[in-house]
């Protein structure tokens, strides 16, 4: 702490993206473009149609439409300045953006992480208890758990980005990689990250363990209900209600565990950037085709 009071705080970081790759910048610039723009259509479609369409006014796609709102916005916390920076060159973004983009993106992949329980344990109450569905999952439950799952996402990230405020920055300040990811970012601090780590995993546990953990739960017990149903009809039929939440969930948990679980390893720098890439860019453009199919 003594060294980094004697240099000069830093106020801006350079984003390196893809910038090892100059000669495709333009290429991957309308690849982006194409994709972020078939996620926000697509996005917008579902929730339009939730909205406008009478016989989709249940528990189930209420949901569905929350998610693809998700979707949208955490797609766009990320997407625009990463276009922008293709398109320009330009590379620069300040520390207060940085922890701005990081709280918004992390808030809503929260938020997603709830929802999907949510989603889940709609299906679970559906399949596994038919006969009380429309008693247990009423619309004015049903907005409760929406809710619910907006605000436990925020208040996540409110607490850990008050921690991460606290951080001080005195150089290097080049991030190797194309939005402010939360291990990058400290990484870059000259200050004692050790509290910081700490409560980053004290919250993971707290507000993310519990959603993932009730997912996990409910489809082992939709998997146990739909075996031992007699008839290969009614199984397949079953199945068929969960079976689109469940390729949704299965993207996400999947890319977000091999992310977030790879070693940091210089050697895998690259691979965890495109790995990333996966992550926050293939579940909001597949989803929709997922839900619509």
């Amino acid at each position: 702490m003594a060294d980094c009071r004697n240099q000069t705080a830093i106020t801006e970081f350079f984003l390196l993206g893809f910038g090892d790759l100059p000669d495709l910048q333009i290429l991957l610039f309308l690849i982006f473009l194409v994709i972020y723009m078939g996620t926000v259509v697509g996005n917008t479609l579902i929730v339009v149609l939730v909205v406008a369409d009478q016989h989709l006014h249940s528990p189930m796609y209420f949901f569905l439409g929350n998610l693809s709102c998700v979707e949208t916005c955490y797609t766009s916390a990320i997407m625009p300045r990463m276009l922008a920076s293709l398109l320009t060159g330009d590379k620069t973004i300040s520390v207060s953006g940085c922890i701005l983009q990081l709280y918004f993106f992390g808030s809503l992949v929260a938020t997603e992480c709830y929802l999907l329980a949510v989603m889940s344990y709609d299906r679970y109450l559906a399949i596994c208890k038919p006969l009380h569905y429309s008693t247990l999952m009423n619309i004015r439950f049903s907005f409760k758990l929406a809710a619910g799952s907006w605000l436990n996402g925020f208040l996540a990230l409110t607490i850990f980005v008050l921690f991460l405020s606290q951080l001080i920055f005195c150089g290097p300040n080049e991030m190797d990689h194309f939005y402010c990811d939360v291990i990058p970012f400290m990484e870059l601090s000259c200050s004692d990250t050790h509290l910081v780590i700490l409560g980053d995993f004290i919250l993971s546990c707290v507000f993310t363990l519990p959603p993932f953990l009730l997912t996990l739960t409910s489809y082992m017990c939709i998997i146990a209900t739909i075996l031992r149903i007699p008839s290969t009809t009614r199984r397949q039929k079953a199945f068929s209600t969960c079976s689109s939440h469940l390729i949704v969930v299965t993207i996400f948990y999947g890319t977000l565990m091999i992310v977030y679980m790879l070693p940091k390893h210089d050697t895998l720098r690259d691979l965890n950037k495109v790995l990333s890439l996966c992550y926050t860019v293939l579940p909001p453009l597949v989803n929709p085709l997922v839900y619509s199919l």
